[in-house]
């Protein structure tokens, strides 16, 4: 299985094995409901579909729909993902399509505006491919609304806590949504044209310039005109927590070293990896330890682990690493001054790295440079 594939059902089942009740027992889900809904920006009359888990979140869930409903949209139901499907759950439209395959399925939610995809859904989920495969041709929006994506600091997912929760829940009701929208426009501005640089304590020296490729800006815009401009599948998967603006550069620009922070590989720990690249392609590595791990994750040399995927990096002050002991990254790095340099198949971004495999590693202390500007010192984000 691809590691992408193994990751995202690891991190939809992961909530599943705490205590639910508790851990959702202090969240303010008016609140929360308001605020995702209003990310919506909904038109009357647009149809909106839920996919989730039953025995997730379940009451958060009643929450949203009942706002959805009152800002006018169209509630089309639940797909449930797992057994336990809850009566209030069903409607005609989701009783419609039972027992379709996934292509039968696409073709039955052409028609859906906006699709949110709830905390234990995963990509593994037919209805969730299936309304992928609709984004895919054009149609629609989604957001996507985990509430799971946190790391410590090597890299493994963590179970979800009430700690997490609480993190998340101030992300989603208070981040100023204008002002993360106007630095992320300003990023990418400052991008295009010039090469950017990222280096790091331990020894990353990577530099690469986007030419002309979509920059994804995970701003919380999840309105119908937003969707409108997408230029690839992730434009029109907006996530909350928002915060990451995300793109694959021109492959043939990337150039330099990546210096892994320790690290999983295959169920091996690496600590020390040292990643060359040349025009986009790992073209050597070292490590001290673990070596054969490290070889069988990448594969051979012309495999998409030998791929540079992706450059992400987070804006939200209410997502940077919390002062806790241990620390640990919130929402998939989506925090003020956390980077993300990614391997792997990187089309959904608009890149042209193909093959299915993704890797996510995290670094909490980068220096981004811009041209002649920094914009963040040793994982502390700096005005420029």
């Amino acid at each position: 299985m691809a590691r992408a594939a193994f990751l995202a059902a690891l991190l939809a089942l992961l909530p599943l094995s705490g205590h639910l009740a508790a851990q959702t027992q202090g969240l303010d889900r008016a609140a929360i409901a308001r605020a995702v809904v209003a990310r919506m920006a909904l038109k009357p009359g647009e149809k909106v579909l839920f996919v989730g888990r039953p025995g997730v979140f379940d009451t958060l869930t009643a929450f949203i729909r009942r706002e959805t409903t009152r800002a006018g949209g169209q509630d089309m139901g639940v797909y449930a993902t797992g057994p336990g499907e809850r009566s209030d759950w069903q409607t005609p439209f989701t009783r419609g399509s039972r027992g379709a395959s996934r292509a039968e399925l696409a073709e039955y939610l052409a028609g859906v505006d906006l699709a949110v995809m709830l905390p234990g859904a995963s990509t593994s989920d037919t209805a969730y491919a299936a309304m992928q495969d609709v984004l895919r041709t054009g149609r629609a929006r989604a957001i996507h609304f985990h509430w799971a994506g946190a790391f410590d600091l090597e890299g493994q997912p963590l179970r979800l806590t009430d700690r997490i929760s609480q993190v998340y829940q101030r992300a989603i009701v208070e981040t100023d949504y204008q002002w993360l929208a106007d630095i992320q426009r300003r990023f990418e501005q400052a991008m295009r044209g010039q090469v950017v640089r990222v280096t790091t304590p331990a020894g990353t020296d990577l530099a690469f310039e986007i030419g002309n490729r979509p920059v994804t800006r995970m701003d919380g815009d999840a309105s119908a005109a937003r969707a409108a401009q997408a230029r690839n599948l992730v434009d029109r998967e907006i996530e909350l927590p928002a915060g990451a603006i995300r793109v694959a550069p021109m492959e043939q620009s990337v150039r330099g070293t990546i210096v892994v922070p320790p690290s999983w590989w295959g169920g091996t720990r690496v600590n020390g990896l040292v990643l060359t690249f040349d025009r986009g392609r790992v073209t050597g590595f070292q490590a001290p330890a673990g070596r054969d791990a490290v070889t069988a994750e990448l594969g051979p040399a012309d495999r998409p682990g030998r791929a540079f995927r992706e450059f992400a990096l987070g804006f939200n002050p209410l997502l940077a690493l919390p002062a806790d002991d241990p620390p640990w990254i919130p929402y998939y790095g989506y925090g003020a001054g956390v980077v993300r340099l990614s391997l792997g198949d990187n089309t959904e971004l608009g890149g042209a790295v193909t093959g299915r495999y993704v890797r996510w590693n995290f670094f909490t202390d980068a220096t981004v440079t811009v041209g002649t500007d920094v914009w963040v010192k040793d994982g502390k984000p700096i005005k420029p």
